[in-house]
């Protein structure tokens, strides 16, 4: 583990936020926090071996957010000295002084334990932003070159995202946070044409919380912490070549087993954002409306079959919405959202944490989730409000050491297919109806793979779907996937999540044949 990167810690912000919180309290408000951050992004493309593109930008500023008459009032400002803290937390009152006469339930936020001057950083190694950008360019040609050595690959890209966050939070109970988190999203595509389609095949490799010793391996460790990337490239030509001839599938009813790298995305869309407190309240709207799964639902809706276990989780090692403490100074935790099957949790920030009916929900080991935040605000820049956002949210593998392998599932299906990889999706605004496509799909007749066939989508409604759930892999199965670009809210704003799971057997799902869907 990494320290604090010091050209961040010798920015004033311990002296700004003290001037803002010292104006806010004068002022007589009820809660002031004070936020200051700076998010470091570096993208680097490059197609057909030829660099595209590499950009470097910095988010660079600080936010006063205050409960002043019953009221939120937000500002923010990027001039970093005291009388800017101070202007930016007076017009912070003024706002809520303002949205006081419109105001009709008066703002709370659940209680938060004091955290004196606290610091926590991410699990990497190599800092990404640290590596020479021609050292990562290098990397990419090469991967391109290589893939479009298979005779089946007509083009090929590849990418790298990266992001440092440093956050600096305080606030008038006394809490005082310093983080740094760094994130890391490499990949690849190679495209070709066969006789009558044109397709392509994606890495599967998922975005981490990592350094750059995910692609490059850790100096003296063998490659510890590195994704596969030699045997990947070696693989998707062919596999490129196999779906570019594949027959087009049969629509009916199969029985699926999901690999990871395609469950972790169906996860997100019917129970990550369904399980989203604001959402359930119809508090939020945007990307996508609400939620299926409301406050009545909780303790009694059968999401799922009984070998379903999902928890929320701000802490796991490496994951893209894994941090220490929150952006409301809480600290983080890990929590049960479904369990056997029941809908037992939800995500939580503060002011949604007060907002849960009275309904003591015990999770079985003492912990009592109302009026509790289970630290799930964030803000993606100083210039956005933090809002609830979404934690990992995973589903739990077996958990016997001996429980089924991905083999072991595949050999209990007589007529069905495996689906690897992620690609597009489709979910209505309660988070119900949905379907799903993949990377490739591979037929299973009698508990063996039989080749690839195309035009796939599966089809269901989440409560059907996770219904159908029979059984879940073991650990050696599991895997954290996720995306660096989930979006919510009016401003918009983007946060990275992992979400882990095993592979796991569902039994008599829908298959439709997109060409056919689409009237082709």
């Amino acid at each position: 583990m990494s320290g604090l990167d010091p050209t961040f810690t010798a920015l004033p912000y311990r002296a700004l936020g003290d001037a803002a919180l010292s104006r806010a309290r004068e002022l007589g408000v009820t809660h002031a926090d004070f936020r200051f951050e700076r998010v470091r992004y570096q993208n680097v493309r490059v197609r057909d071996g030829a660099l595209q593109g590499a950009s470097d930008s910095e988010d660079l500023g600080f936010a006063v957010r205050v409960i002043h008459r019953g009221s939120w009032g937000f500002a923010s400002g990027v001039v970093l000295t005291p009388d800017e803290a101070v202007r930016v937390a007076e017009t912070a009152v003024a706002v809520a002084t303002v949205a006081a006469g419109m105001t009709r339930r008066p703002v709370e936020i659940a209680a938060e334990p004091v955290y004196d001057d606290v610091t926590w950083v991410s699990a990497y190694e190599l800092n990404p932003l640290e590596v020479p950008t021609a050292d990562k360019v290098a990397v990419l040609v090469d991967w391109t070159e290589r893939l479009r050595t298979g005779a089946a690959v007509d083009h090929a890209t590849a990418y790298v995202q990266q992001v440092q966050e440093n956050k600096y939070y305080a606030d008038l109970a006394g809490t005082r946070t310093t983080q740094q988190r760094v994130r890391l999203q490499p990949g690849f595509e190679a495209m070709g044409a066969g006789a009558d389609t044109f397709d392509s095949m994606a890495s599967i490799a998922p975005p981490v919380g990592r350094g750059w010793e995910y692609v490059v391996g850790s100096s003296g460790s063998s490659g510890q912490g590195a994704w596969d990337w030699d045997a990947e490239i070696d693989e998707v030509p062919e596999l490129l070549a196999e779906k570019l001839k594949a027959p087009s599938v049969e629509a009916g009813t199969y029985d699926l087993v999901i690999h990871p790298s395609n469950l972790w995305l169906t996860i997100h869309e019917s129970i990550g954002h369904a399980t989203e407190l604001d959402r359930a309240l119809g508090y939020e709207a945007n990307y996508a409306g609400t939620s299926f799964a409301t406050i009545d639902k909780l303790g009694v809706l059968q999401y799922g079959s009984s070998v379903m276990n999902v928890t929320g989780d701000r802490t796991v090692e490496h994951g893209l919405a894994t941090t220490g403490y929150d952006d409301e100074g809480v600290r983080t935790q890990t929590w049960d959202i479904v369990r056997d099957g029941v809908l037992v949790g939800y995500q939580l920030d503060r002011p949604m944490a007060v907002m849960l009916p009275e309904l003591a929900v015990s999770d079985g080991r003492g912990l009592d989730y109302r009026g509790r935040s289970n630290g799930c605000a964030y803000a993606d820049s100083p210039g956005h409000i933090p809002i609830q956002r979404m934690a990992n949210v995973s589903l739990q593998p077996d958990p016997d050491p001996a429980g089924p392998s991905t083999d072991d599932l595949i050999g209990r299906v007589e007529r069905g297919l495996y689906v690897v990889g992620d690609k597009s999706w489709s979910i209505d605004m309660q988070r119900f109806n949905f379907q799903f496509t993949g990377q490739r799909f591979y037929t299973i007749k009698d508990g063996e793979l039989v080749g690839q066939v195309r035009d796939v989508a599966y089809q269901a409604t989440t409560t059907d779907f996770w219904g159908s759930m029979e059984a879940v892999g073991n650990r050696d199965t599991w895997v954290l996937g996720g995306a660096f670009n989930c979006g919510k809210a009016q401003p918009g704003q983007v946060a990275a999540v992992s979400h882990g799971c095993p592979t796991s057997l569902f039994r008599d799902v829908r298959i439709l044949n997109t060409l056919e869907e689409g009237g082709a």
